[in-house]
């Protein structure tokens, strides 16, 4: 469970960026030790989506002379189409209140590492030409963005991520991520990536399940797959609420949920470390026949290095 003090779960909890700040300055510094973005063509020639006509040249395929276009223009036309290499990153950060836990060995709270691999995410593709918009999961000050590109675009998804505080208890709200979801599923069109930035941890569950059984969240994340859409999740855990590095008796309580338990850590470490693994398998197994991928990191991780294998997990499942 995510790891607290004896704060109140439901309250919204502003950023604590600690030295992942200032984003805009971390962020690009991050993009730009990525040595590959996720490069996308928008030239034109034969694919799949019409993108309109032109008039002929000479040296032009003639099998895309438009027989239709000359009686209406009078003149010789050819037809052009886009690649499917043209596709959109939609990025989801999780703003629950367990995001807002920050350990002893991190540099900053849970949230601000997931504001700083979204934004160097989209600074990387933007840089591409790459459109990119943004969504939550919980959260106060939230506002998502559409699919954009150009120069404003990554000053309009920083000034959303530094705004947002860790609010809300989802753990006992069955239909949150779906709702947080569906704009997504509305906008994002065939071949996008989505991008879901999370702890993983205190989604609500099916009715009955365990942590490790059938998640309600993973269910509403992976139906996004449908209409050619890649899925990759990002789980992002504080350094000590992986490891569980405490020592003796402990009294531990969770951002959301309530719960509340006393235990040696020694002595509970191990089922504690399993019921993560087991969660994070349940992620990975069924993202992989989506065709998408699981990574894992802790807030401790280079930045750079999670960026990168973010966009190199995204080229492989792109293939």
């Amino acid at each position: 469970m995510p790891l607290a003090s004896d704060r109140a779960s439901l309250a919204a909890f502003p950023i604590d960026w600690g030295g992942l700040a200032p984003l805009r300055l971390k962020s690009r510094a991050v993009a730009e030790g990525v040595y590959a973005g996720m490069h996308r063509s928008v030239r034109k020639g034969a694919g799949v989506e019409f993108g309109g006509q032109r008039p002929y040249v000479p040296g032009d395929d003639l099998r895309f002379f438009d027989r239709r276009a000359l009686l209406r223009h009078d003149r010789l036309m050819v037809r052009e189409f886009e690649t499917e290499t043209d596709r959109a990153l939609w990025l989801c950060v999780d703003a629950t209140a367990s995001m807002s836990y920050r350990g002893r060995r991190a540099p900053g709270a849970k949230l601000a590492y997931a504001a700083l691999i979204a934004a160097a995410m989209a600074r990387v593709a933007l840089a591409t030409g790459d459109p990119v918009g943004l969504a939550w999961l919980g959260g106060a000050g939230t506002h998502g963005l559409p699919a954009m590109a150009g120069r404003e675009a990554f000053e309009r998804i920083v000034g959303a991520l530094e705004a947002t505080s860790a609010a809300q208890d989802w753990s006992g709200d069955a239909g949150a991520v779906e709702r947080a979801l569906a704009p997504i599923a509305k906008k994002a069109r065939r071949g996008a990536v989505v991008l879901l930035i999370s702890d993983l941890i205190d989604l609500a569950h099916e009715s009955g399940a365990a942590p490790s059984g059938a998640h309600r969240a993973l269910s509403a994340f992976t139906s996004l797959s449908t209409g050619g859409r890649t899925l990759i999740a990002l789980q992002v855990l504080d350094p000590s609420e992986a490891a569980l590095d405490f020592e003796g008796n402990v009294r531990l309580r969770a951002l959301e949920g309530g719960a509340v338990v006393e235990a040696d850590a020694g002595a509970v470490r191990a089922q504690y470390q399993a019921r993560l693994a087991a969660l994070a398998d349940a992620w990975s197994r069924a993202l992989a026949s989506r065709g998408g991928r699981l990574l894992r990191a802790t807030s401790a991780d280079p930045p750079t290095d999670v960026v990168r294998a973010l966009v190199q997990a995204i080229a492989e499942v792109r293939r």
